[in-house]
């Protein structure tokens, strides 16, 4: 009897043994010893490690570490981010399937930054900002060029939107030309028949039925911008002097330069408790669409 039993279910333990405990050695438990990491002063290295309960929260609440600068300028660069890709994404999307000519090309061409790795971007933009657009500045004398980009909080604010919109904006498009496409001709051409211009149909009828598609976008990008670290590293460093860290840079600074390692764990539950709010939030309101849809 037993021996059935196994046989029986032996594929199971077998096909979800597996990821479960890679789920408990590589996610739970390392989630577990950062939450209790985060109620003491360890400092990484040392061997002894004492508990001083709320005290790094309180600091992290307080406003006496960088943390909360972190935040403000992660939601505000995730404001800006989402607002403009968005659009963009959405636009070009709307755009390039609509018969223009050499569409396929133009997908490949806005589609190709966001198959690259974000240190790569923030390397190649460095170079721009710092020595592509001063010497091009010389060359034909325009100012605007001639901008030290990253050496203020607002031109390097400015940097880091338009590499982070560049990268994500062809993930966008994507996704809404594969939702475009997927609206019934027949809703369309009955719109016409009844009068309504292209404007109409397309926000009458055309994004209404990709709601789906563009609240997945949507939170999408915003947990990008939050959890932004590769293309902060490589383009500012989170200077000048901390004004750009994210707080995904905040955490490894605080763990790995600072050596504050029982801070940078209440940092990281923090973060992890906004990232997972999204994430539920956007799971939610996905549901709810597609509930309604049908």
């Amino acid at each position: 009897m037993r021996r059935k039993l196994f046989q029986k279910y032996f594929p199971d333990i077998i096909f979800l043994g597996v990821p479960a405990l890679l789920f408990l050695f590589v996610i739970l438990i390392p989630l577990v010893m950062s939450i209790f990491y985060s109620f003491t002063d360890w400092d990484g290295i040392s061997k002894s490690v004492h508990l001083v309960g709320l005290y790094n929260y309180k600091q992290i609440f307080t406003g006496q570490t960088q943390f909360t600068k972190s935040i403000a300028f992660t939601a505000g660069m995730a404001a800006v981010n989402t607002i403009i890709t968005m659009v963009a994404g959405v636009g070009l999307a709307a755009l390039l399937t609509s018969h223009m000519p050499a569409s396929v090309l133009f997908r490949s061409i806005f589609f190709l930054p966001n198959t690259l790795g974000g240190i790569v971007l923030g390397y190649i933009w460095r170079f721009i900002f710092l020595i592509g657009f001063t010497f091009l500045g010389k060359q034909i004398g325009w100012t605007f060029f001639q901008i030290e980009w990253l050496a203020s909080f607002p031109t390097a604010f400015l940097a880091l939107a338009i590499v982070s919109i560049w990268q994500s904006i062809g993930y966008v498009m994507v996704i809404m030309i594969a939702a475009l496409v997927g609206v019934p001709a027949s809703l369309c051409e009955s719109a016409r028949i009844d009068g309504a211009n292209d404007w109409n149909i397309f926000t009458k009828i055309k994004l209404p039925y990709c709601m789906p598609y563009l609240t997945v976008c949507f939170f999408w990008v915003i947990a990008q911008s939050f959890k932004m670290f590769d293309l902060n590293t490589a383009l500012t460093a989170g200077g000048p002097y901390g004004s750009t860290a994210s707080m995904a840079f905040q955490i490894y600074r605080d763990a790995f330069s600072s050596n504050q390692y029982g801070l940078a764990n209440a940092e990281g539950f923090i973060f992890f408790v906004m990232i997972f709010v999204i994430t539920t939030f956007q799971l939610y309101l996905s549901k709810q669409k597609e509930a309604d849809l049908r």
